[in-house]
């Protein structure tokens, strides 16, 4: 049996600039032809082939009428319940018949027990690997002409059906034939063509909606050329065996994480070998528990991992639904399909991390900047309305504590937000927003009470606290003083969160610190520092001469009660107190290594600046207190003894 012909396309192209059939790629070609989405190519096939155009975009409209005038009739006749595995299965089944686009929405759904009801979810999950499977003849073909040998030629042994299917292809178990067991994965026949159809027509509706429906600013035509992208790139896979390595190389050192070998010389387009995975799905909790593994911890691992991804290196797995999270016997966490990827670059990376600072701290004035910076927002937009409407609605959103943030709560209050004011949604904030969702639904699916921004906050705290990029110094700096005043509760809520964060180093971070303190940038912490260390002496000083003078007064035998400190001196103090206890209570803290960067920072000419300035204003604070305290005093105290006198004076 031979593959379909609509596998082979005129508008496919190359990465060399090519336009090619895919058919026309041979095995020596390979390395050098990478399946391109060019929207303007598609157009332009179809512009002449109205009447495909027009038989596809009624078969996915009909279907989804059909099945809401079905929904309809259920609850208009009452049997709403008693109909509804039936109408899962039939949910199920349509998008399946739809095609691989559809399967994809589907999949995404099969991870949000919080919007699908458990029997849809049910249903929805099989769209993840149990999808019905295409001929072996087929597959087999395939495997003949990317790799120019037959399956017995190159494996010792193969499954003789295949033991998933998903939306893209097929996946054989075997054993190459020196001894690796190995995934055999194999590319559905027809795929590209349909791909590209459902994208031409989705291209088309979303053009359609920007033009006509005036509510929607954002430009939904990009958003759906970005899917597209990264759906032509994950039918390579020669691509998916490079974007494994390089996951490999830049996660694969996380001691709970798990990327398996890509075998590139039984590896094609449309062919796939790589290493055997034993594992269960993160959604198979009583397997899971079998095993004696924490699935909650396992789902904490993810969103670390995803939080590295994102904001990290900016290299992030954009699909990471049940089926490609695997937990291993040995307790990690294994990634599997690397087809759909994508990239955060630098400066939205930051622009990330600043977005969170600010939405914790409910800095809304800071958010709006931010929302302008990653290109939701005109630079030339009047921001004025935009701050309290960001502060309706996410202190609605963000509850009472950081534990209450919900990604879905936050992603609705903002659509709806985002009706009332011009807001442009980018186009790889979409894919963004996708991975974080799909990993949420999967977390509450094990634990209906995780979060997963509770969980990231404590991994941007340590980036906050250790991360020398200009930007991320400056989110720090205005998170710590606000009007020339320290933000010691600031300072101590970092502190504490970077402290939960598995690899917090906090010599790193005292040695960054330092560096940044006695920098160029660092010369504003300096000058509110030097306030902030005065009022500490003073208040200490204060502390030790009311103890002093307490003690003698009791020894002499004066009854006297301990006077109060002043509530802003005690409150410095409280709150270094809590500082070192917080440092104590840290990881990799040494009291000796601390105490050793007292020489070194002796030594810098910008600490005898910094010292001079806190010697003449604590100076003149002890002046200040004396003229207070003795002479002044004094005199009010003469003042208090003539008045009364002076009253008689007048009464009499």
């Amino acid at each position: 049996m031979t593959p379909e012909a609509p596998d082979s396309l005129p508008f496919i192209r190359t990465e060399n600039g090519l336009i090619t059939s895919e058919l026309a790629l041979v095995p020596n070609q390979a390395d050098m032809t990478v399946l391109r989405y060019d929207p303007d190519l598609i157009a332009a096939y179809y512009r002449t082939r109205s009447l495909s155009v027009w038989r596809r975009t009624f078969g996915i409209f009909l279907p989804f009428l059909f099945f809401a005038v079905r929904l309809w009739w259920d609850r208009f006749t009452g049997n709403s319940l008693k109909n509804q595995q039936k109408q899962a299965i039939h949910l199920r089944e349509m998008l399946t018949n739809l095609g691989p686009a559809f399967i994809k929405i589907g999949q995404a759904l099969s991870t949000r027990p919080d919007l699908v009801p458990p029997t849809y979810l049910e249903e929805l999950t099989k769209l993840q690997d149990q999808l019905p499977p295409f001929p072996n003849e087929v597959a087999f073909q395939f495997i003949r002409e990317e790799l120019g040998k037959t399956p017995d030629q190159i494996y010792d042994e193969l499954s003789p059906l295949p033991i998933a299917a998903a939306s893209l292809g097929q996946v054989y178990k075997a054993k190459l034939k020196t001894g690796e067991t190995v995934a055999v994965k194999v590319q559905r026949p027809g795929l590209a063509q349909s791909i590209a159809l459902d994208m031409f027509i989705l291209r088309r509706l979303a053009g359609w909606v920007m033009k006509n429906v005036k509510r929607v600013k954002s430009d939904l035509v990009a958003i759906a050329d970005e899917l597209a992208t990264r759906i032509f790139e994950e039918m390579d896979y020669t691509q998916e065996g490079r974007n494994a390595e390089r996951f490999q190389d830049l996660y694969g050192h996380l001691p709970e994480i798990y990327v398996p070998k890509i075998y590139w010389e039984f590896t094609g387009r449309r062919v796939l070998t790589m290493e055997w995975i034993t594992g269960m799905k993160l959604t198979q909790l009583d397997a899971i528990r079998d095993q004696g593994i924490d699935a909650t911890h396992l789902i904490d691992v993810g969103v670390q991992c995803s939080l590295r991804q994102l904001l990290e290196h900016g290299f992030f797995h954009a699909d990471p639904h049940p089926g490609n999270l695997l937990a291993m016997p040995d307790g990690r966490l294994a990634y599997l399909d690397f087809g759909m990827m994508s990239q955060v670059e630098p400066y939205q990376r930051y622009g990330l991390i600043e977005a969170i600072v600010h939405l914790v701290n409910r800095d809304f004035e800071g958010l709006a900047q931010d929302y302008v910076n990653l290109g939701f927002l005109s630079p030339t937009m009047d921001l004025t309305p935009i701050v309290p409407a960001f502060a309706e609605v996410f202190n609605e959103a963000l509850g009472a504590s950081v534990a209450e943030i919900n990604i879905k709560s936050i992603t609705d209050k903002l659509s709806a937000l985002m009706y009332e004011y011009p807001f442009q949604v980018p186009a790889f904030f979409a894919l963004i927003i996708r991975s974080l969702v799909t990993l949420e639904g999967i977390a509450i699916n094990v634990d209906p009470e995780f979060k997963v921004l509770s969980k990231a906050y404590p991994y941007v705290s340590k980036r906050l606290l250790t991360d020398p990029a200009p930007e991320l110094r400056a989110s720090l700096r205005d998170l710590l003083f606000k009007d020339g005043s320290f933000r010691w509760n600031r300072l101590e809520n970092l502190l504490k969160n970077a402290r939960d964060n598995s690899d917090y180093n906090l010599d790193q971070a005292l040695d960054q610190a330092t560096d940044y303190l006695f920098s160029d940038r660092g010369e504003f912490i300096r000058a509110n520092l030097v306030n902030e260390i005065v009022k500490a002496i003073d208040s200490l000083s204060q502390s030790a001469w009311r103890n002093l003078s307490y003690g003698f007064r009791e020894r002499v035998g004066l009854a006297v009660e301990r006077p109060p400190l002043p509530p802003e001196n005690q409150a410095t103090l409280d709150h270094l107190k809590r500082v070192w206890n917080i440092l104590r209570e840290t990881r990799g803290f040494n009291q000796t290594k601390i105490l050793s960067l007292i020489p070194r920072l002796l030594a810098k000419p910008e600490t005898q600046q910094m010292g001079q300035q806190i010697v003449s204003d604590f100076t003149q604070r002890l002046a200040a207190r004396l003229i207070r305290e003795v002479l002044l005093k004094d005199e009010l105290n003469q003042r208090s003894t003539v008045q009364p006198s002076a009253a008689l004076t007048v009464v009499r």
